[in-house]
């Protein structure tokens, strides 16, 4: 054999066992905090806050949160509420309808703890009623749908429920996490959400944003 060809063969090898390692390493990796999806970074958001339609807020004539089904069938029995817990929670435990029974949630806006499901609300980052007022009342129920049910971006979390209820429907021009340390994340989770559904934002949220992800 050449010595090319033996070496070749040590690469060869060395790949391998390079493979075999990190394969080795991920298969005994703790699990990672659940959480949503991660949002874009705060440089990307400013871009995108950047490129929204500023406009007066929409009215809420016309709105109803019936008008955004929500809380659907997303696999076998588990609609989108309980996949939202199972996701964001640690070691759940769920019955045969996927109704969570044990488990541990971190609320990232106000930084508790819980251990009963009952306890955690699934907020919409994006209100449902600002999303009507800055465009969604113009589109379909079943865009409605995808929206209050989007898993795919960062717009549901499982947090404290009565701070949930404190937010309302507020933009952050009005309200903003409790826990300051979260309030980029928010941000940037707020406008990633605006941006992927083309939705206005008001003059007093964009600078209420801007200020926050200049602070980023």
């Amino acid at each position: 054999m050449s010595a090319a060809s033996v070496y070749a063969r040590r690469i060869a090898v060395l790949a391998a066992s390079a493979a075999l390692s990190v394969t080795g390493l991920l298969a005994t990796a703790p699990a990672a905090q659940a959480a949503p999806p991660t949002p874009v970074s705060a440089a990307t958001a400013r871009t995108y806050l950047a490129s929204l339609t500023v406009t007066a807020a929409g009215s809420t004539t016309g709105y109803s949160r019936d008008l955004f089904p929500h809380w659907i069938t997303q696999s076998g029995t588990c609609n989108t509420r309980e996949t939202v817990l199972k996701r964001d929670g640690v070691n759940v435990v769920t019955d045969a309808s996927c109704a969570a029974t044990a488990g541990s949630w971190y609320s990232e806006y106000d930084g508790a703890t819980w251990t009963a499901a009952s306890d955690l609300d699934i907020d919409h980052v994006v209100p449902l009623a600002e999303a009507w007022r800055s465009g969604a009342n113009s589109w379909t129920t079943a865009q409605r749908q995808s929206f209050a049910n989007d898993l795919t971006r960062p717009q549901l979390i499982a947090v404290t429920d009565n701070v949930n209820q404190s937010k309302g429907d507020k933009d952050p021009a009005q309200w903003m996490p409790p826990l300051t340390s979260y309030r980029c994340t928010y941000a940037r989770m707020w406008v990633h959400v605006k941006y992927a559904w083309n939705l206005s934002v008001d003059p007093a949220e964009k600078s209420a944003l801007q200020s926050v992800l200049n602070g980023c």
